[in-house]
């Protein structure tokens, strides 16, 4: 359960209203809402949590420790927890022993099956995955001049992590205009893998020739060799090329979207 989701489960047993934890927590209810539906950036700060711990009769500690965990990696969570867990099993599994002694057949049993699921478990991690460069703003609509900082990308002024992608020469934008709505906004930053396979009807980083221009687009392959770009808005009108006049097609494979402005 989210760090949200446990806030007002608690403050709703107790009848409390977003009003009252505002005036005696000395935060504004606005933010407080937030908080509860998720949709804040950033868990909140320690000093607000333990405020929280306090009026809402949490063991101490408990606010502070369920945010900083959100604050990690997925995949960092996720081993962490599965650790817990397995900690707990091990831990009744030695109170078993010093209290109630046992049959040595069956506690060598446990053992072992405690062994396997923690060797399974450390195999089902997911990793962490690469830092993609996010290496310009793409436009969403007419084709414009492309001011990259080199393909396959190197330096970038921001990155993103991609848990489990893999390729070495992923990159990302950021989405400009409106022609890719409504499946893509503005200020969405889209993961392209150059290793993936392009197919007709795949939205694509497409990279033309004389002018050097870039475009985001939905990509079909036409009879006769052509390509046409078509944009998701249907308020833009397609663009049909030949072939020799695109030179990259890249296959977008992950979007993070813009929640807030």
């Amino acid at each position: 359960m989210a760090l949200g989701k446990i806030i007002r489960k608690r403050r709703e047993q107790m009848n409390l209203t977003l009003d009252e934890v505002s005036h005696r927590t000395g935060y504004s209810k606005p933010y407080l809402s937030t908080i509860e539906t998720g949709k804040v950036r950033n868990p909140p700060g320690d000093e607000l949590l333990r405020k929280l711990e306090n009026l809402l009769e949490f063991e101490s500690g408990l606010l502070v420790h369920i945010a900083h965990m959100e604050k990690l990696p997925a995949d960092i969570r996720q081993a962490f927890e599965k650790s817990q867990a397995e900690n707990e099993q091990w831990r009744a599994l030695i109170n078993q022993v010093v209290n109630e002694g046992g049959d040595i057949d069956q506690l060598t049993a446990r053992i072992n099956e405690l062994k396997i699921k923690s060797r399974e478990n450390t195999e089902k991690v997911t990793t962490a995955g690469k830092m993609v460069p996010v290496i310009n703003n793409l436009s969403a609509g007419y084709p414009v001049d492309f001011d990259d900082k080199g393909y396959p990308p190197g330096g970038a002024d921001d990155y993103v992590r991609c848990p489990d992608l893999h390729d070495p020469n992923a990159f990302a934008v950021r989405v400009v205009g409106d022609s890719m709505e409504p499946k893509y906004h503005q200020g969405d930053i889209i993961i392209f893998s150059p290793v993936s396979e392009v197919r007709s009807g795949d939205d694509c980083f497409v990279r033309m020739t004389d002018p050097h221009e870039t475009t985001f687009k939905q990509v079909f392959f036409e009879d006769g060799g052509n390509i046409r770009l078509q944009p998701r808005n249907y308020n833009y009108a397609p663009v049909i090329l030949p072939r020799e006049k695109i030179n990259g097609l890249w296959r977008a494979v992950i979007r993070y979207e813009q929640l807030l402005s």
